[in-house]
């Protein structure tokens, strides 16, 4: 069986990994604080039919040798944690980070998750959640009779608010963010949540605008930082190369055809 049939074949399925990794962002280009993904290739291994450096006499070596490559395979798929764009809403619980972190969570089950998402919201205990129902962490309270345009959120992230029938500015918490070593190590568990693992490195959490940590804006989101036309060019080439690939297999599949029609 020829060799080139099984080569083109990685291509293909190679390139077809690349088409849903753009189709996933492609499709998440409204998501609140998503991060787009990058597929990473390398290529497999080699029949070496001459070793470069063999002796070709007794004062000489082969210069260059002689191999042949099995095709391509998916390395790694990265999330890329560039910045995204920042969209005002003016909602007084909107959150968006400006720099490295993310927000922590707490999940039902008690296991901590990061999110860039900002969009929270106060429940009827005048806690903030996410938009899952989960809890920011550090909790952030609300004293009853607040007044929803008087809540304020500074960069460093102290939380402010004024209750009816009072002048009175109260601090009523500190929100933290956390910002890891490795970020593209963490693994995304959906609802544009992440939860760390060996390859993130432990997470460091503190106050916005400290040691490297990012700011707050209060009343602004950060949108998915996945740009269409790269992701459009992107797709474009993806096409073409499994064209080129799928070519391959049929011009692979002629020539066996020749070679077994000499015989006859």
């Amino acid at each position: 069986m020829m060799r080139s049939l099984w080569t083109a074949a990685t291509g293909m399925i190679g390139q077809q990994f690349h088409i849903d990794t753009i189709s996933n962002n492609l499709s998440n280009v409204n998501t609140t604080g998503f991060k787009k993904n990058r597929a990473d290739f390398e290529d497999l291994l080699y029949h070496n039919l001459k070793i470069a450096g063999t002796p070709a006499t007794n004062v000489t070596v082969v210069p260059t040798g002689v191999e042949v490559g099995h095709g391509v395979k998916v390395s790694a798929t990265q999330k890329m944690f560039a910045q995204g764009s920042l969209k005002q809403t003016e909602n007084p619980f909107d959150m968006a980070i400006e720099g490295e972190g993310f927000f922590k969570v707490r999940l039902i089950d008690g296991t901590e998750a990061y999110t860039r998402d900002g969009a929270f919201k106060v429940d009827s205990n005048g806690q903030f959640v996410n938009s899952n129902g989960y809890f920011l962490d550090p909790e952030i309270i609300l004293p009853e009779g607040f007044i929803r345009s008087d809540v304020s959120i500074s960069e460093d992230g102290r939380v402010f608010t004024k209750v009816a029938g009072s002048d009175e500015i109260i601090e009523v918490g500190q929100i933290n963010i956390t910002r890891f070593v490795n970020p593209a190590g963490l693994k995304a568990i959906g609802g544009s949540l992440f939860k760390t693992t060996m390859a993130s490195g432990d997470p460091i959490e503190g106050p916005p605008s400290y040691e490297g940590l990012g700011k707050v804006h209060q009343g602004f989101l950060e949108m998915s930082n996945v740009n269409l036309v790269d992701e459009m060019v992107d797709m474009i080439v993806a096409q073409r190369a499994y064209e080129v690939n799928s070519k391959s297999v049929t011009t692979s599949d002629s020539m066996l055809a020749t070679a077994i029609a000499m015989k006859r």
